[in-house]
């Protein structure tokens, strides 16, 4: 039984002193509820599906069953998942198998994160523990410390430049710019990129996505009832997922994301498509070495040959692939628990023609999400049609 996404809320990213956990999420679910048009309300959901990727944050145990209570939804069943930056595409994935199974028809998938309510320093050393706290953690690694050694094999290998990580965050701030919803409202210029402070070289402020406070959700039927509640559904033509090592020092290579790839073939393979047909896509972009990798491991250009889509503005509105159109993790934010479901509303509302001037992609039928937990760890990638 193929899935349906009939409505998507977003609660705007950024560092919301103004709202609890609890509160996002509501807010996201809110809005997923009114862009449904007013058919169902929370007593229609048969289940509920939460997304968040760490307790540390909000310093809450079982933050899902917080949720639930606080969405009104007990006692219909609710299930936490987590996948570290992919826990909002891995929610996502749970529902739409809670659909295929046949076990649940409407199903409310929200995914939230609290990050800003400690300091950067912590927050650092919580997601440090994203990797393997027994060889890596200990020894000083840091998620920016090892997306720097991602970048600097890249450049060795494939001549990278540090002004090619800026395009990409020209871009993505260009973007953001427009979308109401990101936390970095700004552009900024390659040169503004390239002179900001050294995080972890070769990556600089505005090659790193932020600590985030933010919330999405989406209300998932099956496909043959979806046109009953909205007039506009987008249809899910596939959902995959691959993992990789927990170490970096296992790998084989440092210049590509094995487990991306691995979903993005099996992606491509369930919705009968290839690469050259994705219209849109929202990719993790977490550094912006990140965001170049993904252009190959999506198949949008030859292995080594990223650099050139974003030197050509390929992944602008007008070029081959647009790509984080909303801003991307580096501009609009990176919410753990919220990324994925943020990135499926953006895909939602651009196959609806419903952005924001500036950001409307014309004529979108097909986007795609892509979704890195950890260093790759998982990757989860989401086809949609019109």
């Amino acid at each position: 039984m193929q899935a349906a996404v009939i409505g998507v809320g977003q609660a705007k990213f950024g560092r919301r002193t103004d709202a609890s956990l609890r509160e996002l999420a509501f807010e996201a679910t809110r809005a997923a509820f009114d862009d449904c048009d007013g058919s169902i309300g929370i007593a229609d959901i048969d289940a509920a599906i939460t997304g968040i990727a760490s307790d540390h944050f909000s310093q809450q145990l079982q933050p899902g069953a917080l949720m639930n209570d606080y969405l009104g939804l007990a006692p219909k069943p609710n299930f936490r998942v987590e996948a570290a930056c992919a826990t909002g595409s891995a929610a996502l994935r749970t529902g739409i198998m809670a659909i295929q199974s046949g076990m649940h028809e409407l199903v409310l998938v929200v995914g939230a994160e609290k990050m800003c309510e400690v300091d950067t320093p912590t927050a650092v050393g919580f997601i440090g523990r994203g990797g393997d706290v027994q060889w890596e953690a200990p020894f000083g690694t840091t998620f920016p410390g090892n997306y720097a050694m991602v970048a600097r094999a890249h450049m060795a290998r494939y001549k990278t430049t540090k002004e090619d990580l800026a395009r990409v965050a020209v871009k993505n701030h260009f973007y953001g710019a427009k979308n109401p919803y990101a936390q970095f409202q700004k552009e900024i210029t390659v040169e503004k990129a390239l002179n900001a402070p050294m995080i972890s070289s070769p990556l600089g402020l505005f090659d790193c996505s932020p600590l985030t406070d933010g919330a999405a959700a989406a209300i998932l039927a099956p496909k043959d009832k979806a046109k009953s509640f909205t007039d506009t559904p987008i249809w899910i033509e596939a959902s995959a997922v691959g993992t990789d090592t927990m170490s970096l020092l296992d790998r084989e290579t440092l210049t590509a994301l094995p487990a991306a790839r691995e979903a993005a073939y099996k992606a491509y393979d369930q919705a009968r498509v290839q690469p050259k047909e994705i219209d849109i896509a929202c990719v993790h972009d977490c550094f912006t070495i990140a965001e170049i990798v993904a252009y190959e491991d999506l198949g949008f250009c030859a292995v080594g040959e990223g650099k050139n889509l974003i030197r050509d503005e390929e992944t602008y509105i007008g070029g081959r692939i647009p790509v984080n159109i909303d801003g991307g993790l580096k501009a609009k934010g990176h919410p753990l628990g919220a990324t994925g479901l943020g990135m499926l509303k953006e895909i939602a509302v651009q196959l609806r023609g419903e952005a924001e001037s500036g950001r409307q992609v014309d004529g979108t039928e097909i986007g795609l999400i892509h979704n890195v937990g950890g260093t790759g760890h998982y990757a989860f990638v989401h086809i949609f049609r019109r």
